[in-house]
């Protein structure tokens, strides 16, 4: 398995290292997050997993008419919060962004070891798709790292700087494509930040048994441009983030000023 030239070490970001990732639109952190806060984020994926708070929040952002707002959220879990303000990461995103940035979003999941495929996609938040002049960054981070027993998560370096629909190249599924780089294998705690447009998809391995995958995900978007929100409840969200005071030093981190108003999807 090959890292690519996004390969990161536990030091500040080089100029070389923020120019690699405006090229390819991403870097690879081996083993980036604590190990205390690992050990503290996987009891709470199972929980939120295992107690129904996921597929509450699901039944929230899909049909919020009915169910109202999300009984928790993830960034209410300690550590989960701990994370989307880890210092190191938001250093990471300070030299990356090369500006202040919000929040926009957390996801997390304990994913199932036969969890399908998820094809090739983009996650840049534009409706309209019309321009890449301001960045957003998606940090992904894999609990229980990647090996031979989970899925793999596959690159097209350089795609971020295309102008195209999330969904372009969906109708591929998750087949090889020219240039795409597979990450296979990453130690426990490793992080992997994209540029949220660049494209990417989550290839299966038939055939193995595997393993759980301990997965999440957040995002963070240049302040600038009024950036959509995902979630119907997201002013709550960022209200509660403040409440919790998760980032105090960094008021922009979660002002509400930074969004539009909530679109349901078509």
């Amino acid at each position: 398995m090959t890292y690519g030239s996004g390969l990161l070490s536990k030091d500040p970001l080089l100029a070389e290292q923020v120019a690699l990732f405006d090229e390819q639109g991403y870097l690879v952190l081996p083993g980036f997050l604590p190990e205390d806060l690992v050990n503290r984020l996987r009891p709470e994926v199972d929980k939120w997993v295992d107690d129904g708070l996921r597929a509450r929040s699901i039944e929230s952002a899909r049909e919020p008419e009915r169910y109202g707002l999300p009984p928790v959220m993830e960034l209410e879990l300690p550590a989960h919060g701990e994370l989307i303000t880890q210092p190191r990461l938001l250093g990471v995103l300070d030299q990356l962004m090369g500006a202040e940035f919000v929040f926009h979003h957390l996801h997390s999941d304990r994913q199932a070891p036969d969890v399908p495929g998820k094809p090739w996609h983009h996650d840049y938040e534009q409706t309209p798709q019309v321009d890449r002049a301001t960045p957003m960054i998606h940090a992904l981070h894999y609990l229980d790292g990647l090996n031979g027993d989970t899925s793999s998560l596959v690159v097209l370096p350089g795609s971020h700087h295309e102008v195209r629909e999330k969904s372009a190249r969906t109708h591929l599924g998750t087949r090889a494509l020219p240039g795409e780089v597979v990450l296979s294998e990453l130690p426990p705690g490793s992080t992997v930040v994209l540029h949220s447009a660049l494209f990417h998809a989550r290839r299966p391995r038939p055939g193995v048994a595997g393993t759980h995958r301990y997965f999440v995900d957040a995002s963070y978007c240049a302040v600038g441009p009024l950036w959509p929100p995902v979630k119907p409840y997201w002013r709550y969200m960022l209200d509660r983030a403040r409440r919790l005071g998760l980032a105090p030093d960094r008021p922009e981190l979660f002002a509400e000023r930074h969004f539009t108003e909530y679109r349901r999807p078509a």
